[in-house]
């Protein structure tokens, strides 16, 4: 199909290269989105109906005669049908209504049509399109007006792949009618916008950028909060594909012995092998619901879930042949009641890591809003994978879309909210003490090289002790030693003994001082070298 829309681009260029005064890489030569758009919607619907009717044809060999439609026509008639049920558009039939249609089958037109949009994309020159100039304002302000830009384009090239798509696919219900099946046109429009809008905006993004910048184009919240949900439905989905394989491997001889049953031969065992795989994305989220607590139906009246189980009779498909057994279900399977908790947890995590709030209570409040998110995506999930075969007691297959999206809110919302809580209170706490931390170690390297510095010019001592606290807390070696007392100095008791008994003797007068030699009488309290010495007179109260 590249090929080919390939051919579809260089084409036009070439001839146009050919005219005077033309060059084939001017502005002007370039096709207009629209146009780039249709070319590619049709081609995508070309490749997908020769896909389908190949293999319908083959179909029609191997069945039993009338299967799949008179002739040729009946067999394209039938590849329009399943390229119907490939978007999920259902049909009316006699008595009742087709809704439970293969996920599987969905994978191939969703492939064509981003092959096709990145075509697109490249043959527009989306490239050239973006802003060559932007409002001379700060860099960030630069930077939001071109991921404005970025996202407007991205939009108008979803649209203008998803229009003319829709279009023709109304075409193809039209087309794809017969006496026993009708199909629903407003679905099928729905359906072929929805799924080529997805496709064109996911690769003309990814065209611009890789993946990683595909991201930045929404705002931070909604940036998390997208990703958060990725992750806890991935979870899910993840742990839902553990349950389906341990069951068919628990119940392979079941399977088997439906195998048997229907016979199909080779050909036909190929293509019931084949429509198996298209509906096991089905049966995963029908596991995913099991999970969650409400679990899934086969029929009005019964019940697959956690709790217990209740069946009737179900629909010949070995796939099938993995459910349980009606009855009590063993204790220890309501440990995968866990799993959700656990998806909400991480995803908690991840929305917390990807945009820390600067509030404390903001954090579990976008948690929870993850969950309520996450409960959406697994409804709409849930509606995709079941509906009615038919009329009667087959009119209720699958899960329930509001049960598996109320119990997925409650269950992710409260553990991505503590989670989210709890670690953008670690990131707030590592971000305080970082800018504390990192202002410090210049400080104390500047105070160290200046104290280097100065005892080598003398200012300082070289080996500079730190002085100590309190005095409480001083150990033994910040004590200072004890003073030393002089010869000079005499006893205080025996100067304490002479005055008494000078009080009782006249008192002679006293010598004039000696010029050159210091007074003793005098004490001179300002010379600390020996420490203060405190004079105390013992007898002063035998005086008083």
């Amino acid at each position: 199909m590249t090929a080919i829309l390939d051919q579809l681009r260089t084409t036009p260029r070439s001839v146009l290269g050919r005219l005077p005064g033309v060059s084939p890489d001017d502005d002007e030569s370039r096709r207009p989105l629209p146009v780039s758009g249709m070319l590619a919607a049709a081609c995508t619907l070309g490749v997908g109906l020769a896909i389908l009717t190949t293999l319908t044809l083959v179909g029609w060999i191997a069945a039993p005669s009338g299967a799949l439609g008179a002739g040729l026509p009946g067999v394209f008639r039938t590849a329009a049908q399943l390229w119907l049920a490939a978007h999920h558009a259902g049909f009316a039939i006699p008595g009742g209504r087709i809704g439970l249609l293969p996920l599987g089958l969905m994978l191939l037109p969703a492939l064509l049509l981003y092959r096709a949009a990145r075509w697109m994309a490249r043959d527009a020159d989306l490239r050239l399109r973006l802003p060559a100039r932007l409002p001379k304002n700060s860099p960030r302000e630069q930077a939001s007006a071109r991921r404005r830009a970025q996202f407007v384009l991205v939009i108008q090239a979803g649209v203008s792949l998803a229009a003319p798509y829709a279009l023709l696919a109304g075409l193809i219900a039209l087309v794809a009618r017969n006496e026993i099946t009708q199909p629903f046109i407003g679905e099928a429009l729905f359906s072929h916008f929805a799924l080529a809008f997805l496709a064109g905006v996911l690769a003309t993004a990814r065209t611009i950028g890789p993946w990683r910048a595909m991201l930045r184009l929404l705002p931070e919240r909604v940036r998390a909060l997208t990703v958060g949900t990725a992750v806890a439905t991935a979870v899910m989905l993840a742990a839902g594909l553990v349950l389906v394989l341990v069951a068919v491997a628990l119940n392979f001889g079941q399977v088997r012995e439906l195998s048997g049953v229907l016979s199909p031969g080779l050909v036909g065992g190929l293509l019931l092998l084949l429509l198996q795989l298209l509906y096991l994305l089905n049966v995963v989220i029908w596991a995913f619901s099991y999970i969650a607590g409400p679990g899934f139906a086969i029929g009005t009246g019964t019940l697959v879930a956690p709790t217990g189980v209740h069946l009737g009779a179900v629909p010949t498909l070995p796939l099938l042949g993995a459910l349980p057994d009606s009855g009590t279900v063993p204790g220890w399977m309501m440990a995968v009641v866990a799993v959700p908790f656990a998806a909400g947890m991480v995803a908690g995590i991840v929305v917390a890591r990807i945009s820390p709030s600067p509030s404390y209570e903001a954090a579990p409040l976008w948690g929870f809003l993850t969950g309520v998110s996450s409960g959406l995506v697994a409804g709409g999930l849930a509606a995709l994978s079941g509906g009615p075969i038919g009329g009667g007691r087959m009119s209720a297959v699958g899960p329930s879309p509001w049960e598996v999206a109320l119990s997925i809110t409650l269950e992710v919302g409260v553990a991505a909210g503590i989670s989210a809580g709890v670690t953008n209170l670690l990131l707030l706490n590592r971000r305080a003490r970082a800018p504390l931390d990192k202002a410090a170690v210049p400080v104390r390297k500047a105070g160290a090289a200046i104290a280097r510095v100065a005892s080598k010019v003398g200012l300082a001592e070289a080996d500079a002790r730190p002085l100590p606290g309190h005095w409480m807390d001083a150990t033994e070696a910040d004590t200072q030693p004890i003073p030393v007392i002089r010869d000079d100095w005499q006893d205080e008791h025996a100067s304490a003994e002479a005055e008494t008994l000078s009080q009782a003797r006249p008192r002679p007068a006293a010598a004039p001082p000696v010029a050159g030699q210091p007074r003793k009488d005098i004490v001179d309290e300002s010379d600390d070298r020996g420490g203060h010495v405190i004079y105390l007179d013992p007898y002063a109260w035998d005086r008083d």
